[in-house]
């Protein structure tokens, strides 16, 4: 299960799934690179590798400018190499029942969860290709399959995710390299710590397992299809979500 020799790039890491992801990826052994949209940001990624003696670093990037993006990749393969594994975790929520959705809303979340697979899986596929090897994981929801109330816009781009990702496999497949989905149901995050405590028990009514999931646990998933034993696993996407929606 080594990773021992791979550069990972994972966007959205300073916290929350994409930390826990950055983590569990340098444990195997790969040499690890967070992304994060401040100093602040990477500092907390930074810190976390220096304290547990992992490799990698942290780069400044904002997956919704193509300058930014442009700039922190090349810092990346210049400072670690051409990623090898590339963890697309990074995104935002804008809520709103449709009818009153601004148009700023709908196109803040499609850009940032959606079209920046584009932004930064396409520069990074290069190498991959010419390695012949390559892991692409994207981070989609259990609300990309099963669709939410108010959250038009972030059930588009989430279930985009998932249709880029099936195209995207098939297209290279052949060079060994594989794309897959990893979709979180109700993790214990930012996002769902501020719920109130009576909304986090209906919450766990909903879900068979009747606990929220933890970014451990989405990690593991995704550790799993970067490693050589997923190997001829790809266009798939993998639920993680106690059992609360079943296809």
């Amino acid at each position: 299960m080594s990773l021992t020799g791979k550069t990972a790039l994972i966007t959205g890491a300073s916290r929350g799934i994409g930390h826990a992801i950055l983590l569990g990826l340098a444990e195997m052994g790969a040499t690890v690179v967070g992304t994060a949209t401040s100093d602040k940001g990477t500092k907390l990624i930074t810190d976390a590798l220096a304290a547990k003696g992992y490799t990698g670093g942290a780069v400044v990037m904002d997956v919704r400018d193509d300058n930014s993006v442009a700039a922190a990749l090349a810092a990346v393969e210049e400072g670690y190499g051409a990623p090898a594994i590339v963890v697309n975790n990074a995104g935002v929520t804008a809520d709103n029942l449709f009818l009153r959705m601004k148009m700023e809303e709908w196109q803040s979340v499609l850009d940032a969860n959606l079209t920046a697979l584009y932004r930064v899986t396409k520069p990074c596929l290069r190498a991959m290709l010419k390695a012949h090897w390559g892991r692409i994981i994207n981070i989609s929801s259990v609300v990309g399959v099963s669709g939410n109330p108010g959250q038009a816009n972030y059930c588009a781009s989430k279930a985009g995710v998932i249709g880029f990702s099936k195209s995207l496999a098939q297209e290279v497949a052949s060079r060994n390299i594989t794309v897959n989905v990893v979709a979180p149901g109700f993790i214990g995050t930012d996002m769902t710590n501020v719920l109130s405590e009576e909304q986090q028990i209906q919450l766990k009514k909903s879900i068979p397992m009747q606990r929220i999931g933890t970014p451990e646990e989405i990690a593991a998933a995704v550790c799993f299809l970067a490693s050589p034993g997923a190997s001829y696993i790809t266009g798939e996407t993998i639920q993680v979500n106690g059992g609360m929606y079943m296809q």
